[in-house]
Order: C-alpha cells, then structure tokens, then sequence
C-alpha cells in the first residue's frame, strides 16, 4: 500500500469523485445501520448547507459544524442503538489534490461507517458516518 491508503478504502482526490463509500453490517433487522438511508441524510444536510453556495473560507467552519450538526440530529430521529461521530472536510477547489483513509477495529456485524464525498463548482465536501451499536 502506498502512504495515505488503507487496504479496502480507496484515497480521494482532486477531480470526479467516487460513489459513496459504506460498509454495512451483516445482519437484518430494524436496528442495523443502513448505509443507503444514512448516505440521503448525509446528503441532505451538505445539500441544505451549502446548496449553490461559492466557497468562502470565511464560511466553512459554520458549514461544517451545520452539517455535522445537522446529520446527527436526523440520525437520531432513527431512534436506533448506535453512538455517532460524524466528520465532515470542505476543501476548495484549487487544484491541490485531497487524500483521505481509514481503518477500523470493530465488529462488522453490529458496527457500520459511510462516507459521502458532494461536489460544487469551488469545493468538495466529504462527510463521514460511523456507527456503533450500544
């Protein structure tokens, strides 16, 4: 593996982003993290926040925290056993590249993490989900 990659999460970069990145758990059930259903709420809020908006370096740390914000509390209206950190990057776009990774230690069964990579014109803003049952 190269610096920056980790074995099963490809690196983001300057240019076309890549589908949403999830890894869901195995199990069925009412109480298990759906990627699919985080991933509209993820989308929601960065869409809500920044929707036509002009990257302002002024601005971002507030668009952050509202996305941030924003996505937690939608994910606990699921009303599902799950502790949430949310993370959310804006970057402009300047032409210098943007590499990002993770490795997790958990159980896949009952544990779940999405990540939801939104482009405008002048920046890109990459929001991740983790989730773990209580």
């Amino acid at each position: 593996l190269k610096p920056g990659q980790i074995k099963g999460v490809p690196g983001f970069s300057q240019g076309p982003l890549p589908a949403p990145l999830s890894f869901v758990m195995d199990d069925e059930g009412e109480n298990e993290f759906v990627s699919e259903q985080v991933n509209e709420i993820v989308k929601n809020a960065i869409t809500k926040t920044l929707g036509a908006a002009q990257y302002n370096k002024d601005r971002v740390n507030a668009w952050s925290t509202q996305i941030v914000d924003d996505t937690l509390k939608e994910l606990a209206k699921l009303n599902k056993p799950f502790k949430y950190v949310v993370t959310s990057i804006i970057m402009q776009k300047n032409g210098t590249p943007l590499h990002t990774g993770l490795s997790l230690y958990w159980d896949t069964k009952t544990d779940g993490v999405t990540c939801v990579q939104v482009g405008t014109d002048t920046m890109d803003c990459i929001t991740t989900v983790f989730a773990c049952m209580i």
